[in-house]
């Protein structure tokens, strides 16, 4: 069931466009990402879905009721801040109940919802705690406390852990997640963070400069992108652009480095592309019916079981693959192989 939608929002500053038709649907319960570079809108979304920022034309439905003019505090939707925004002066119980006391609950119901929340974020033992007498990661956890309180129809997460370590950001994760599924409320999160987003959420939208160039789950992102950005901006690829000759089952891609049969494709200009890990490094040609370039190595990353490398081709284009490394990696400058087959090559539009 859609719990919360967005119809042809445009917004303009002045003369600058800032987002161009953007649509999306949300279902009750879901985490949905909005990922993107900087400057891509993502952050605008958010501001509007928040009450923040007016529209320049479209509509904001929730659960089938227009919202679109509602001021913030009518909205019931929950927001965790990059910077935190806690009230230094008060106590971590007081931060948390902060909104309920701005409700006017009774004592007792602000009570048994505080300290619910303490256990929900595994805080209660802080509660009397300032602020700045918490890590940078339980901050994070008072911040997430306060927004989930008051029961919010929506939680909208704008960068959360952006100012958190990696092994930090890799907890509140995780913790998100168990929340996330205990509560069964829906999470909008806004990242530029590719690894925060594929990890945590149902579906992700792609954004690049006010446009949603897709919106689908991490795996179909990664493994059937819609477009040349989408295909770079989510992990890592080799792009190969050539044109396709013939028609139907008897088309072939060409580039300048392979050819090989792209049924159904149509004739022209194409681009293609293969994930690293589905190439492999082998100091022969093998002789599989694969396709296989000759390549020289320029540098490999090491990360314990395996390499990235980095490989130069024939043409002067990188390519890079991964490989196994419990016995050490290849020197820079080393002659070898690597082999794809056609069936893991992906089409681009």
């Amino acid at each position: 069931m859609t719990s919360l939608e967005i119809k042809n929002i445009n917004k303009h500053y002045g003369a600058v466009q800032a987002l161009h038709d953007v649509s999306l649907s949300i279902n009750k319960g879901e985490f949905v990402t909005l990922l993107g570079p900087s400057g891509s809108g993502k952050t605008t979304v958010l501001k509007i879905l928040a009450g923040f920022e007016p529209v320049t034309s479209g509509q904001v439905l929730m659960e089938g009721r227009d919202v679109t003019a509602l001021p913030p505090e009518k909205r019931n939707f929950g927001l965790v801040f990059q910077g935190y925004a806690l009230f230094p002066h008060m106590s971590v119980y007081d931060n948390i109940a902060y909104p309920l006391r701005v409700r006017r609950q009774s004592k007792a119901m602000i009570d048994e919802r505080v300290l619910a929340a303490l256990d929900l974020v595994q805080l209660r033992k802080f509660a009397n705690r300032r602020p700045q007498e918490l890590s940078g990661g339980q901050q994070q956890r008072v911040a997430l406390a306060r927004a989930l309180v008051f029961k919010p129809d929506v939680l909208l997460l704008d960068e959360p852990m952006s100012a958190l370590d990696k092994q930090l950001r890799h907890d509140l994760q995780e913790e998100l997640r168990e929340i996330h599924r205990s509560l069964g409320t829906t999470f909008i999160n806004v990242t530029h963070d590719q690894e925060e987003a594929m990890h945590m959420s149902d579906r992700i939208a792609i954004m690049d400069h006010g446009q949603i160039k897709q919106y689908d789950t991490a795996h179909q992102l990664y493994r059937r992108p819609a477009s040349r950005f989408v295909a770079e901006f989510v992990g890592k690829s080799n792009v190969f652009q050539g044109e396709v000759r013939g028609s139907g089952s008897s088309a072939r891609f060409y580039s300048a480095s392979f050819e090989m049969p792209l049924a159904d494709a149509q004739t022209g200009a194409s681009t293609v592309m293969i994930r690293p890990e589905d190439a492999e490094i082998t100091t022969t040609a093998p002789n599989d019916g694969r396709i296989t370039l000759p390549v020289q190595v320029i540098s490999s990353t090491y990360s314990g079981d395996r390499a990235l490398y980095t490989l130069l081709q024939s043409d002067g284009a990188d390519f890079i693959a991964y490989a196994p490394a419990r016995s050490g990696v290849f020197p820079d400058g080393t002659d070898i192989f690597v082999s794809f087959a056609s069936q893991d090559v992906i089409a681009l539009a």
